[in-house]
């Protein structure tokens, strides 16, 4: 059997692409995703990993494609898992169904669940590793693969300021800084997002809801965890703790760390403010991204985008690399990184 080399690379893409409907909803799982290929690289089926406790990428691939599977290639973003947990080895899964080979990007770091491999080649699997390997880890396994690494979940750090770097006029108001295409965006990451950080200031004095919501103003299917930093009580009227739009926690801690501590079911979390948390975590050294959205208004005063009242002279500054510009509507997305972090994805 064999599959032209160019329909696996296909089959790959297509795998990743499958893996994005996982994010925002495999948590604290990896968000993967795997496709099935019969001889002629015809693709038979697809899937993408379920809720904590559901079926992984195989299995739901596998189970779409029925006796097909029987001789055919599976193609998955990360490595066939070789543990049980909530669910079976999803190694098994694959040598239950009879495929003939397996096509894998990302190695699993994770020593409970390695050695997939190992275990389809022991039942006479042909297995392929590391196609497409970079697209993979940048794609949505990054945030699984980032906590993997170093213990905690990826943050992104997320703010709409004016040319000037305001986010709000003197009077306070800042409805709206940027366009609709831009808010629509934010809102679309919402839906892939674990959790969303906000201090308790901002609560108090915006009320903000922190949902994910569709065009037409209803709420998407999945929803972020949405939580509050400080020890300021929220009022159980508060946009932030309705129930209706999914969960939310308050962390009484004014450190960046007791906060991605209490969030150990996360592994993309993003910090949306206010200016002195976002400042926090930049002290703290936990920001790995920025996306800045910057509308071509320009103020003059106002509250800053970001407050780091410790830092005093430049060399003092937090340097990041800028690894993306786009034109949203009118306004435009700047994506910063460190180095912890691959410029693509």
């Amino acid at each position: 059997m064999t599959v032209d080399p160019d329909r696996l690379a296909a089959a790959m893409r297509l795998a990743i692409d499958e893996s994005a409907g996982a994010l925002g909803l495999s948590r604290p799982n990896p968000s993967v995703g795997a496709v099935i290929l019969a001889d002629d690289g015809t693709v038979i089926a697809r899937g993408h990993t379920q809720a904590a406790g559901g079926p992984h990428a195989e299995v739901m691939a596998l189970r779409a494609a029925g006796p097909a599977a029987r001789g055919a290639t599976a193609v998955v973003t990360l490595e066939p898992c070789n543990h049980t947990g909530r669910t079976g080895p999803c190694a098994q899964a694959l040598i239950d169904a009879g495929v003939a080979r397996v096509v894998y990007a990302v190695g699993d770091p994770n020593p409970t669940a390695s050695g997939g491999a190992d275990r389809l080649r022991d039942a006479g699997i042909e297995v392929i590793a590391g196609l497409g390997e970079r697209d993979a880890m940048s794609g949505p396994l990054r945030g699984w693969l980032f906590r993997q690494r170093h213990g905690r979940p990826l943050v992104t750090a997320k703010l709409a300021a004016t040319l000037d770097g305001r986010i709000a006029a003197p009077d306070g108001t800042s409805q709206w800084i940027t366009g609709p295409e831009a808010r629509a965006r934010v809102h679309r990451q919402r839906a892939r997002l674990d959790a969303i950080i906000v201090g308790t200031g901002t609560v108090v004095r915006d009320d903000p809801a922190l949902t994910a919501r569709l065009p037409d103003g209803s709420l998407a299917e999945r929803q972020p965890i949405r939580v509050a930093m400080g020890h300021r009580d929220i009022h159980s009227d508060a946009r932030i703790a309705s129930s209706a739009a999914g969960e939310f926690r308050q962390v009484r801690s004014h450190d960046p760390a007791d906060v991605l501590a209490a969030l150990s079911d996360t592994t993309w979390v993003l910090v949306e403010g206010g200016p002195r948390i976002i400042g926090a975590f930049l002290d703290a050294g936990l920001v790995d991204e920025i996306e800045a959205y910057v509308a071509p208004t320009v103020l003059g005063a106002g509250r800053s985008a970001i407050e780091r009242p410790a830092v005093t002279t430049l060399s003092e500054g937090s340097r990041l690399r800028l690894v993306s510009v786009e034109t949203i509507g009118d306004d435009a997305l700047l994506i910063s990184r460190s180095d912890r972090l691959p410029d693509r994805g």
